[in-house]
C-alpha cells in the first residue's frame, strides 16, 4: 500500500503539528504491520535541508518544488499526489489537496476557526474555514483527537458521525524534574505553547503579580510565539504589574532546550478556555510536573484528576491554586500519582497503529 502524507510541518520551527506527524512517523518506522506500506512523506523544496528528519523505511521524503504554503498544496502537491498513484493520502493539520482523485484522510486537531471566528483575522479565518471544510467533504475518514473536537464536528459541522475516528495523541516519556521546594531557591512556573487569546496569558500574568506578593522567589517563564489577534503586548502587562523583572518571555525554544524548561519547572500552567486535545500539560505531567489548567470539558476529557482545575479566567483562581501547587507538598504528590495511568493510556505507539489502520481502513 502506498500512503502519502504532507509533511510541510516537519521542517522549519517545531509546531505542534509537526511534533504529532513526527512521532507518528517515528513509530511507523518500527511497527510491524507499517513494512508492509511504502509511505512517501512530501515537503517543498525551500523545507527540504540537511537537518530533515530521517525516520527510515519504511518512510521515503518526497521533495515537490514549491514554497509549502495553500497554493503550493492544491498545485505541486496535488499532482504530485495524482501521478504517485497513491492508495490514501493524509492530511495532518485540516486540509489535503483537493484537485485529486485519490482518497484522502485527515486529521482536525481543533475547529476553532469554526466555533470562535472572532480569534483568527478576516483573511486567514476565510482560509481556513474553506480548506478545511472542502477537506472534510473530500475525505473518506475524519481523525480528532478528542471526543470533545468529534462533538464540535458534528454540532458545528454536521459531519456524519460514522466517518469521525478519535485518536487521542501520544505523550513522549521525558525525564523526572529536578524542581525542588525550597525558600532558597527561585521557584519556577512554566506556560509552553503558541499564544492565542484563548489561552489567557493576560490572566496568567495578573494572578503572578499576586504570587510574588506571597513567594517572592518565584518566576514565571512564557515559551511560545504571540499569535494573539488583535495582538497583547504581554511585556507591557508585566512592566505595569511592577514584575517584569520576574518573567521572561521565550518565543521560540528547541527539544533540548524545551527538556531542560521542564526539569527545571517546578508548576506548569495552561489556562487555555478552548482546546482540541491540550499537550503541553501532558509533558509538563510527564517530567513529575504539577499542572494548573482551565476547566474545560475537553481538560476534564483529556487530563482527568490528574491536574488541578481553575476557571480559565479568575486571577484569584489561578493565584491561589498555583501557590497551593507551590507550597503543598501532598496535593503535588497527590497530582502526580493520578496522572501516570493518565500517561500510561496515551503513547504514541497506540496512535499510530490506529492512525495507520484507519489510513488502511480508508483505502480499502
Amino acid at each position: 500500500m502506498r500512503i502519502g502524507v504532507d509533511g510541510r510541518e516537519l521542517f522549519g520551527e517545531a509546531t505542534g503539528t509537526g511534533r504529532y506527524l513526527d512521532n507518528l512517523c517515528r513509530e511507523w518506522a518500527s511497527l510491524s504491520t507499517a513494512q508492509q506500506c511504502e509511505i512517501l512523506i512530501y515537503t517543498p523544496s525551500l523545507a527540504h535541508s540537511d537537518s530533515s528528519p530521517n525516520h527510515g523505511a519504511p518512510i521515503t521524503h518526497r521533495v515537490v518544488p514549491g514554497t509549502g504554503n495553500t497554493f503550493w498544496e492544491q498545485t505541486a502537491l496535488a499532482r504530485q499526489v495524482s501521478s504517485d498513484r497513491l492508495d490514501i493520502f493524509f492530511g495532518p493539520n485540516y486540509s489535503v489537496p483537493l484537485r485529486t482523485d485519490v482518497p484522502s484522510v485527515v486529521t482536525l486537531h481543533d475547529i476553532s476557526f469554526f466555533s470562535h471566528p472572532e480569534w483568527f483575522g478576516l483573511r486567514e479565518g476565510l482560509r481556513r474555514r474553506w480548506l478545511a471544510r472542502q477537506s472534510i467533504d473530500k475525505a473518506k475518514t475524519i481523525i480528532t483527537v478528542s471526543n470533545f473536537c468529534k462533538q464540535e464536528l458534528i454540532n458545528h459541522l454536521n459531519v456524519d458521525p460514522t466517518t469521525i475516528k478519535v485518536v487521542y495523541n501520544g505523550i513522549s516519556s521525558t525525564q523526572q524534574s529536578t524542581a525542588i521546594m525550597s525558600d532558597a531557591t527561585d521557584q519556577i512556573i512554566l506556560y509552553v505553547g503558541a499564544i492565542f487569546n484563548r489561552r489567557n496569558l493576560p490572566t496568567l500574568i495578573s494572578a503572578f503579580r499576586h504570587i510574588v506578593q506571597q513567594l517572592p522567589r518565584t518566576r514565571l517563564i512564557i515559551v511560545g510565539p504571540n499569535r494573539t489577534q488583535p495582538h497583547q503586548n504581554f511585556m507591557q502587562l508585566s512592566q505595569m504589574h511592577g514584575i517584569s523583572d520576574r518573567v521572561k518571555f521565550l518565543s521560540y525554544v528547541n527539544e533540548t532546550e524545551l527538556e531542560q524548561l521542564y526539569r527545571e519547572a517546578s508548576a506548569f500552567a495552561f489556562l487555555s478556555e478552548y482546546e482540541g486535545f491540550g499537550m503541553t500539560p501532558l509533558e509538563a505531567l510527564a517530567t513529575d510536573v504539577p499542572t494548573l489548567v482551565g476547566d474545560t470539558p475537553v481538560a476534564r476529557e483529556v487530563y482527568k484528576d490528574s491536574v488541578l482545575y481553575v476557571p480559565p479566567k479568575s486571577i484569584d483562581g489561578v493565584a491561589t491554586g498555583l501557590v497551593n501547587l507551590l507550597t503543598d507538598a501532598d496535593l503535588r504528590n497527590t497530582l502526580l500519582r493520578k496522572a501516570k495511568p493518565v500517561l500510561a493510556n496515551l503513547t504514541w505507539a497506540r496512535a499510530a497503529k490506529h492512525t495507520l489502520d484507519v489510513l488502511t481502513n480508508a483505502a480499502s
